[in-house]
């Protein structure tokens, strides 16, 4: 039995050593020299300066930027550390209550857009900090940046036509729009004068 026990250590301690040390840093290694930018946070920086991650969405409430999707994780929302949805569910009477009043502030900040928002407007993610929106949530959102900005439409609509991404090996997901990328890209191209 002691003979066991001493191969049981022997293992546990081998064991340890491999996949709680040397596998961790030798796939950090692989990912930091394969995909650098993904495995350091995909950071945005502006001036030298990190302003957000590609990954992870972020508040957005003044009119000459585009607005994410609503946020559920923390107190205040957009909380990485705390990510979830409501976990309402789809006959819930607080879903509905809340998706109502979404769609109202929606329409209300975006007199223009006319019609019914896109729904990730109006609800939120299962993660809660969901960095996308559909095209279709950014082109409803156009005309108030524009007139928040007092630039063309056309522009601002060219400008999201140029964020669009697409499914990803022409599958995966869905068409989408990154806020932050967008919003960064108007700051550098479309400032008002």
């Amino acid at each position: 039995m002691i003979r066991q026990f001493g191969t049981a250590v022997r293992i546990t301690i081998l064991s340890i050593a491999l996949l709680g040390f040397a596998y961790p840093l030798g796939i950090t290694a692989i990912a930091r020299l394969v995909f650098p930018w993904q495995a350091d946070g995909s950071y945005l920086k502006v001036k030298g300066r990190v302003v957000g991650s590609a990954i992870i969405g972020q508040r957005w409430t003044q009119p000459q930027y585009f607005h994410g999707r609503p946020s559920a994780a923390g107190k205040e929302g957009y909380d990485p550390t705390a990510t979830g949805g409501t976990n309402y569910g789809p006959a819930s009477k607080n879903l509905v209550a809340s998706t109502k009043a979404a769609i109202a502030a929606v329409r209300a900040e975006n007199p223009r857009a006319g019609g019914m928002p896109p729904m990730d407007l109006v609800t939120t993610s299962g993660s809660g900090i969901d960095p996308d929106i559909s095209p279709a949530a950014a082109y409803y959102q156009a005309a108030r940046v524009a007139a928040a900005r007092k630039i063309p439409l056309g522009t601002v609509r060219a400008l999201i036509f140029a964020y669009e991404r697409h499914r990803t090996i022409g599958i995966l997901g869905e068409p989408r729009v990154n806020v932050l990328e967008l919003n960064l890209a108007l700051d550098r191209t479309l400032s008002p004068r």
